[in-house]
């Protein structure tokens, strides 16, 4: 057993040194901020418990300086979920906009009506304002 888990921590080992994050090819990251979600795809808005569906984002980005670096997917109760993305940008030369598309795998483990709000910018005022959508799960 223990000759298993020192195998596969240097597979893992390994496979961190082969995949560092060349994405910045030599420009630095100059920071991590949230992303507008401007439109989400949500194929089917009923589905099975235990089974998983794929939730696209669709977001703009600044080609060669920006691109998706992650999301924040919090629980803020039992069947609703608030869905924050991220962008890195890069200390590159921007290009033109392009629109481009992330997704998180939704996988329910208890039947219901769930609320996704999706992070869509702020307003006027200052406050973070969001793309509601629902799916029930049997």
């Amino acid at each position: 057993m223990k000759k298993a888990i020192l195998f596969c921590m240097t597979i893992g080992l390994i496979f961190s040194a082969i995949s560092c994050n060349d994405r910045f090819e030599g420009d630095e990251l100059v920071n991590i901020e949230p992303l507008k979600i401007d439109s989400v795809k949500i194929p089917q808005d009923t589905m099975d418990v235990r089974t998983t569906q794929t939730i696209k984002t669709y977001s703009n980005y600044t080609s060669k300086c920006e691109g998706f670096y992650g999301y924040d997917y919090l629980h803020t109760a039992d069947f609703e979920r608030k869905v924050i993305s991220y962008k890195f940008k890069s200390s590159a030369a921007c290009g033109d906009l392009v629109t481009k598309a992330s997704q998180i795998n939704f996988n329910p483990q208890k039947t219901g009506l769930y609320l996704f709000r999706f992070y869509n910018g702020q307003d006027s005022a200052g406050q973070s304002t969001y793309l509601e959508k629902e799916i029930v799960v049997q």
